[in-house]
Formats: C-alpha cells, structure tokens, sequence
C-alpha cells in the first residue's frame, strides 16, 4: 500500500471513530434517562377580590427524562400551578400532584416536596382607616402638647378582611416633640402599614401638625394652692 493510500485510510478510520463516538453519544442523551430536582415558583389561580395570606413561593420538583433533557432543564422551565378559583375562605391544605406541574414535553413528574401546601384564602375589602401620628418626646418645660392634627385624617388601605377587622387606625413614623414651645408643622409625613398585606392605596402621605400652649396662670393657680396647702 503506497503512503498515500495508507494516510487516507487512516483518515477514514478516524472519521469512522468520531462518527461512532457521536452516534453512541446522540443514541445515549435520547434513550439514558437521568433526574433533575428545581426549585419550582407556585402560581395561584384565585377569584378577584381574594387574597392568599402568607402564599408559599416554592417547591421542589424532581424531575426524569432524557439525558439531554435534563440537562438543559432550568428551573425556569417548570411552573407549579394551584387552582383556587371554586375555594371558599379560610384556611386549607392543598395536596399537589403532576397534574399540577408545568413541564417541557417528555418530562416526567417523580415527586413533589413538600406533596402539600397550607392555603389561607381570605376575601379582599377597602376601608378607611384613621391616622394617628406617633410621638416621641417631652415638650419644653411649661408647655403641653394639644391633640395632633392630621389631614387627611383618614386614608384608603386594601387588605385581608379577618386582618383588617382587628386594626383601628394607622400610623407614622416617629415625630420628635423633644423640648417644643411652638406648634409642629410636618408634611408629607409616611403613613405605615401595620402589616405587609395592608397596602395603603391613598394617599400614602399625609401633613400632620402638632400645637403646642402654655397654660395660663389661672389655670396654673389651683395647683399653686394645693402645694402652699
């Protein structure tokens, strides 16, 4: 065999071997099967004007398919999603199945973890709610701070029903009255939500003045007596 003939021989065996080695690779991520577990984000399906108190945000999917497919899966790929749309209100575990998993075409479900999850679905109201600014202080010797307005006094919130039947008024951030002879004159003062699930719709500030006065000496005298006495 001249060397000529024998490099290309050589060159088709080579290419015979790549071919082979790429035909059992192709052969293996389509027919292996392999595992994967995701950290699947839960979407909820609920009727308007409800609300889920305390949602749970993840599950673990374990998942089983092709070789190749499991390793190009992410866990953005998969989706948990909870039907809640014919729920009534309070508190329920919900048990989650495959049927509940949104996955790419060949995958199969393994398992669920946790297999179910605790719904709290409340209906969702609209009030209004009173604001009382918080203060924190003495005033200057002398002087006595008279009761704080507030405008609006009032604002909208949105929140859980059973939430906001135990809550009677809103309030601010701390407003210092520390040695104050004169009235307080605040605006665009943050009105805070008690809890992350009342959201305070508007308006979300309000203007807050806090008078300040001297009692008189007649209304100082009686308790000038009663020290002499």
């Amino acid at each position: 065999m001249s060397e000529r003939a024998r490099t290309w021989a050589l060159r088709l065996l080579a290419l015979g071997i790549a071919i082979g080695i790429w035909f059992n690779a192709s052969v293996e991520d389509r027919l292996v099967t392999s595992e994967k577990v995701v950290e699947a984000n839960i979407s909820y399906n609920r009727r308007p004007g409800f609300m889920i108190l305390n949602p749970v945000q993840r599950v673990n999917v374990r998942l089983i398919g092709s070789k190749k497919a499991i390793r190009q899966l992410s866990p953005y790929m998969v989706d948990v999603s909870v039907e809640l749309s014919k729920r009534g209100t309070g508190a329920s575990m919900v048990t989650l199945g495959p049927e509940n998993v949104l996955a790419p075409e060949g995958m199969e479900v393994v398992s669920i973890e946790p297999p179910a999850i605790p719904v709290d679905l409340e209906r969702e109201v609209t009030e209004r709610l009173p604001v009382v600014p918080k203060l924190v202080g003495k005033p200057a010797p002398g002087f006595q701070v008279e009761e704080p307005e507030v405008f609006p006094s009032q604002v909208m919130v949105i929140g859980p029903e059973p939430l906001l039947a135990r809550i009677d008024s809103l309030s601010t951030p701390p407003l210092s009255i520390e040695g104050l002879s004169s009235p307080l004159e605040a605006a665009e003062v943050p009105v805070l939500s008690p809890d992350p699930l009342i959201q305070i719709v508007q308006p979300s500030k309000v203007s807050v003045r806090v008078p300040v006065r001297k009692p008189t000496a007649a209304a100082e005298a009686p308790s000038n007596r009663k020290d002499k006495t």
